[in-house]
């Protein structure tokens, strides 16, 4: 491959790919893909490829937390499990590894800021390492893997306790009712939407929180309400 952004990150994966079909796949979002490329009876490459990267990414992760914390319960590996293959995360090594620069997107989607979605970077992430092992097996993909995820394993001392747990914990303390959430509001293109979502708890007015996902926004949601019951 010729210098440049596929380049770099063919050195950032540590893998010069004997079917470079299969990183071209996994770069062309299937805003670009439609078209050129029919789903055809197996669906789109990118999809697939996508889907295989998240089961190896999940395994070793796994594998990684197992070994690093041998003594610690299955629910707070699950935490930090959890944190470690979230959207937000494969979107922070997206850029890590300069993968922005090498999506092929659809001129409407790279006009209107695709590039740099977060969960645009993360399904290619996902494809891209699906493409390492459909390349070179499991070993190679690991390594990557462990290169990559280990600084922000090690980055959390604890397990993390996401908002709504935290949240949920306060309340139950209280004896309250469990928090209950309520899309209150979407803006925003189809492509990067931004829900508004309300928690209510019982006793407390409700607090509302912005996100590009529900989940985004639920968890914004419950940190706003911790801060005005810890007030």
């Amino acid at each position: 491959m010729s210098e440049g952004p596929i380049h770099h990150l063919c050195r950032q994966l540590g893998h010069d790919f004997a079917q470079p079909e299969l990183l071209g796949h996994a770069l062309t979002h299937p805003s670009a893909a439609k078209g050129r490329s029919a789903k055809g009876k197996g669906g789109m490459p990118y999809e697939r490829l996508e889907f295989l990267g998240d089961r190896v990414l999940g395994l070793v992760v796994a594998e990684m937390l197992f070994q690093r914390f041998p003594t610690e319960a299955e629910g707070d590996l699950a935490k930090r499990h959890a944190a470690l293959v979230r959207r937000e995360t494969l979107a922070e090594v997206a850029h890590q590894i300069g993968l922005p620069a090498c999506l092929t997107l659809a001129k409407g989607e790279n006009e209107s800021g695709g590039r740099n979605n977060p969960g645009i970077l993360a399904d290619a992430c996902e494809a891209v390492i699906g493409a390492l092992y459909a390349d070179a097996g499991f070993a190679p993909s690991a390594v990557f893997v462990r290169r990559l995820w280990t600084p922000l394993m090690d980055a959390v001392s604890k397990p993390p306790k996401d908002a709504k747990t935290a949240l949920q914990e306060w309340a139950q303390g209280l004896g309250k009712p469990l928090p209950s959430y309520t899309v209150v509001g979407q803006d925003g293109p189809p492509h990067d939407p931004v829900f508004v979502v309300q928690v209510s708890v019982e006793g407390v007015d409700p607090a509302n929180g912005k996100g590009s996902s529900k989940r985004v926004a639920e968890q914004a949601a419950a940190l706003a309400m911790l801060e005005k019951v810890n007030q």
